[in-house]
């Protein structure tokens, strides 16, 4: 501990991890530091042991839980879309060598007291009881202007300002029902409530866009993808690749402070 240091990091959640790496690859001596005795912060994944001693005070959960080895319990739970930016960072920055990844099998909606699967296929789409058979034209009309669309080209715009109008306005150019708007609201685009129907379309389209491509990038079910081993993984990945750079690392030190 009598070396000299460019850098100390404190705390190992993904941001902290993510800059060791960085600045390990990019020759700078590092040490990186944390109080708890695993990595991740508040986005970590916990074993049982370490699970029963955060939230019980006692690192002896009951026997016939199983081997705490067996668990590995994110505490801020999330997937991870497919072809989104965290995706890319993860390739650009070759960590993926670090790493196990899982397709999401497949991803389910709540509609009138029954669960629905979100198409995944054009065959899946035919089938399902999400929407009647007419609704099924105007939708698929409207998810081709979306596929189509390119904010570079004004070609495949159809004369829609995206930044100026509002997605009930788009919407509402192609007659889809509550139902239908709901379900590209919240499954596909993600939005958590209805703010987005009075807010600029492109952000919507946009959300779309990823979803879709997303989905066909590793052709499973869903358009999501989770490290095999909880995604307390992803800083742990980074602190790898700080180490293999000469980062040095020391976890359970709550007493180090600045």
């Amino acid at each position: 501990m009598d070396e000299e240091y460019d850098v100390i990091v404190l705390g190992t959640g993904l941001k902290e991890c993510i800059l060791s790496g960085l600045l390990s690859v990019d020759g700078l001596k590092v040490l990186h530091m944390d109080r708890n005795d695993y990595y991740g912060g508040e986005c970590t994944s916990l074993n049982l042991i370490q699970l029963w001693k955060r939230f019980r005070g006692s690192d002896q959960p009951p026997a016939h839980l199983g081997s705490s080895r067996d668990y590995n319990v994110d505490m801020i739970p999330k997937f991870i879309m497919a072809n989104g930016e965290l995706v890319r960072v993860l390739i650009h920055t070759d960590v993926t060598k670090y790493l196990s990844f899982k397709a999401v099998d497949g991803s389910f909606v709540y509609n009138k007291g029954k669960i629905h699967k979100v198409p995944a296929t054009d065959m899946e789409a035919l089938k399902s009881a999400l929407m009647g058979i007419f609704e099924k034209r105007r939708a698929r009309k409207f998810f081709i202007y979306v596929q189509d669309y390119n904010e570079s080209d004004p070609k495949t715009h159809e004369g829609l300002d995206l930044t100026r109008i509002t997605t009930r306005e788009v919407i509402k150019k192609y007659g889809l029902d509550d139902n239908t708007v709901d379900f590209i609201g919240h499954a596909l685009a993600l939005h958590r409530d209805d703010r987005y129907l009075d807010e600029p379309a492109l952000d919507t389209v946009k959300r779309m866009k990823l979803y879709a491509d997303s989905l066909i990038r590793f052709a499973g079910g869903s358009p999501y993808i989770y490290p095999l081993y909880g995604l307390g993984e992803l800083p742990q990945a980074f602190a790898r690749l700080s180490a293999v750079y000469g980062g040095t690392y020391m976890l359970n030190k709550p007493e180090c402070k600045v």
